[in-house]
Order: structure tokens, then sequence, then C-alpha cells
């Protein structure tokens, strides 16, 4: 006997952070803050799990917020590239 299991989405999973897109204002400003290019960011693939659903395309940047237990909470920055 065989059961189905309903898929679960991943950006919608508990453990998974929140992504969001940041505009091209906000990524300069990212960028000046910390003195660096957009491809010294950590790199995200646009295929990934977990930004499927925001619709990115190559060149965008994500703002990922992550719930701490002693920070509080933590912000980071991706910036997307083809596979």
């Amino acid at each position: 006997m065989t059961t189905k299991k309903n898929p679960v989405l991943v950006p919608d999973h508990t453990y998974v952070p929140k992504h969001e897109i940041i505009t091209k204002k906000e990524a300069e400003e990212v960028l000046t803050k910390f003195n660096c290019k957009p491809t010294e960011l950590p790199l995200i693939f646009v295929n990934d799990p977990a930004i499927m659903g925001l619709g990115v395309k190559p060149g965008d940047m994500i703002k990922i917020t992550r719930n701490s237990a002693t920070a509080g909470e933590g912000v980071y920055y991706r910036y997307v590239v083809e596979v």
C-alpha cells in the first residue's frame, strides 16, 4: 500500500527563514555599507528552493532574516546568480 504525501513548499516551511527581494536602491546602500561588489557577497542560485516563488532573476539581491535565540534577529544578504 502506498500513501501519498502532500508536498511541503520550502518557503512556507517552519525552519526556512524569511527571504525577500530588495530594491536596487537598498542593494546599493548595502554594498556601500559593506564596501563590496555584488559578486563578493555570498551567492544564491536562481533555482534555490527557498526563493522559487519570489520571481527572482540573476542580478537581484536577497535579504534573509533569521531569528536567533542569542542575537534576536540576524540579517544576511545573497546575490542571485544563474546556475
